[in-house]
């Protein structure tokens, strides 16, 4: 190292070491500001993991998107702290304040906000309150720590401009985040209770960097309403009330639940019991919300190893179904006793929406919905069964963007899924993916498939007998370097696949570009002369390359199914080595 490189260094460390500093003293989290005094520290005696993970605390600030904000707890602008979240609201008060002051003048602006029990949810919900009212708004803070659903029912149902989910949902025990919502007179009819889309991601981030030093941001000492629990027994009572014992009487259903250690357990089990569905068990080492989720390695359900626990105690218990919850229970899975292995396993994404899908048609035809009307829409990344099935009934079918931010506003929605385990069946209450209200509707379906001596896997096979076998996989690649993501990109768009599976690349599509139908997004999709497809991106929430891959098959009756479901996987098997020798792995 030459001496300028040298001076250089030192000039930076200590840039690096005042910043910290600066933010220690201010913090008014006494356990961050300790912690954060004990790295600079270490970092002062030259210890280099201190220094690096003080850069890389400081390398921010944590940029706000349409997801929100999600990291690491911990001290400095590139974590979720109190600093950072209430920088956040203080921003969020006053693009909402502008936003209803422009749309209809002089009226209260109104939020709600809600948490989950992750570390700290309840001190940034209720901070947030504090900042909310202090700026004038009308207030209410739920009652407890509940799912994201609920909070994104509040928001409709209480006619707020915007709400707030303090929650990282699925992601590791040390992360936490904060997801907006907007409503009222905050934005139009389609975007109400729903997630934030471009341009309000920028418009809300522009506000956040004009807020001033920490100790201008204004903090209610009271004035805001906790919520009674009535607003729980009203969301539970109206997605209980999604169960129609008319038209789908069967209710013989031996359900197994899991919440994953997080917030969904009392309502699911509140929810599935008031809709008929007694006889559910909950897998008690994961009953109870813990932020540490001691029993898994991820709190996901897609997860390999995730519902050991919930396929053990459903083996014994001799249960029907396996129902899982992620932790802030706005995603839902489902298992059960494949019949063709006698094992039990885990329904992908894609085959639970589908049957979903096919399940809401079902509920249309039998109330005698014959106009129509409505669309039915899933992501770019999900199946296509869902377009079929739609068509078959007379319906319009929309694709979106990967996100419920964007599947959740199609006017005119019905139903909506993404493959990630999200499904929304009842938009009119939650504009928003609800793995409680989507457990109901898998409750419904397959005890309606027990009473006619079925499994859930007979009425996915009836789809397929229509509409062809649809089979899917995932590759997806987790990188330590977020520049690798960019590279592996960059070298698809350089040296594009002329082929997937044996069968040539018909049409390329760089998603980036953009079209008449989809916004830009990074992201390729290629399909094949035989209707493979692949879609490769990078993942919005979490540093990995995703890949969607999918083929269809024909099949002429059920005797072929078992020679189609092997061709099928020998397909997607070639597919996924051939993705593989793309990125260069």
């Amino acid at each position: 190292m030459t001496s300028s490189d040298a001076d250089f260094q030192l000039h930076a460390d200590s840039q690096l070491l005042r910043a910290a500093r600066s933010w220690a003293d201010m913090d008014p989290d006494p356990a961050t500001s300790s912690a954060l005094n004990e790295l600079i520290a270490l970092a002062e005696a030259g210890t280099p993991a201190a220094r690096q993970q003080l850069q890389d605390s400081f390398s921010g600030p944590l940029q706000f998107g349409t997801a929100g904000l999600r990291a690491v707890l911990g001290p400095g602008p590139n974590r979720m702290n109190r600093v950072v979240v209430r920088r956040a609201a203080a921003g969020f008060a006053r693009f909402l304040a502008d936003a209803v002051g422009k749309t209809s003048p002089g009226t209260r602006p109104r939020a709600v906000v809600g948490f989950d029990a992750r570390y700290n949810s309840d001190i940034f919900a209720r901070e947030s309150a504090a900042i909310f009212t202090a700026a004038g708004f009308e207030t209410f803070l739920m009652p407890a720590a509940l799912p994201t659903p609920l909070l994104a029912y509040a928001v409709r149902a209480l006619e707020c401009d915007g709400g707030v989910m303090v929650t990282a949902s699925h992601n590791p025990p040390q992360d936490n985040g904060y997801k907006v919502y907007l409503g009222r007179h905050a934005v139009d009819e389609s975007g109400r209770g729903a997630q934030i889309v471009a341009p309000y991601d920028a418009l809300i981030a522009a506000e956040i960097d004009k807020v001033g030093p920490l100790d201008s941001i204004g903090l209610a000492e009271d004035g805001w309403t906790v919520l009674e629990p009535g607003i729980t027994a009203e969301y539970e009572a109206a997605v209980a009330g999604l169960a129609n014992e008319g038209l789908f009487p069967a209710r013989d259903l031996k359900i197994v639940l899991t919440p994953m250690h997080g917030v969904g357990g009392d309502t699911a089990v509140a929810v599935l019991k008031s809709a008929g569905f007694t006889d559910v068990t909950l897998v008690s080492e994961q009953a109870v919300p813990d932020p540490d989720f001691p029993t898994v390695s991820f709190p996901n359900p897609e997860e390999p190893g995730a519902l050991d626990l919930a396929l053990a105690a459903a083996g014994e218990a001799g249960a029907d179904i396996v129902l899982a919850n992620d932790p802030d229970a706005d995603r839902a899975a489902v298992a059960a006793k494949d019949p063709d292995t006698g094992a039990w396993r885990m329904l992908r994404g894609d085959e639970v929406g589908a049957l979903l899908g096919a399940h809401v048609v079902a509920r249309l035809a039998a109330a005698n919905e014959e106009t129509h009307d409505g669309v039915f829409a899933n992501s770019i990344v999900s199946s296509r069964l869902l377009s079929r099935i739609a068509a078959a009934a007379g319906y319009a079918h929309e694709e979106t963007l990967t996100g419920f931010k964007w599947i959740s506003r199609v006017p005119g929605l019905l139903y909506g899924y993404e493959e990630a385990l999200g499904y929304c069946v009842a938009p009119d209450l939650v504009r928003d993916k609800d793995g409680i209200s989507a457990a109901v509707l898998i409750a419904e379906l397959a005890a309606a498939a027990k009473a006619d001596g079925k499994t859930i896997f007979d009425p996915l096979d009836e789809l397929y007998l229509v509409h062809g076998l649809h089979a899917s996989d995932q590759l997806s690649i987790r990188v330590a370097d977020l520049g690798l993501l960019d590279a592996m990109m960059n070298r698809l768009r350089v040296s594009p696949p002329e082929s997937f599976g044996g069968s040539a690349v018909e049409s390329f599509i760089d998603l980036a570009e953009g079209s008449a139908d989809l916004p830009p997004t990074d992201g390729l999709l290629y399909v094949t002369r035989d209707l493979t497809r692949v879609i490769i991106r990078p993942s919005g929430t979490e540093p990995k390359l995703k890949c969607y891959l999918e083929v269809i098959r024909s099949v002429g009756s059920a005797a072929e199914l078992p020679d189609a479901r092997t061709a099928a996987r020998a397909a997607l098997d070639q597919v996924l080595s051939d993705v593989r020798e793309a990125l260069g792995l």
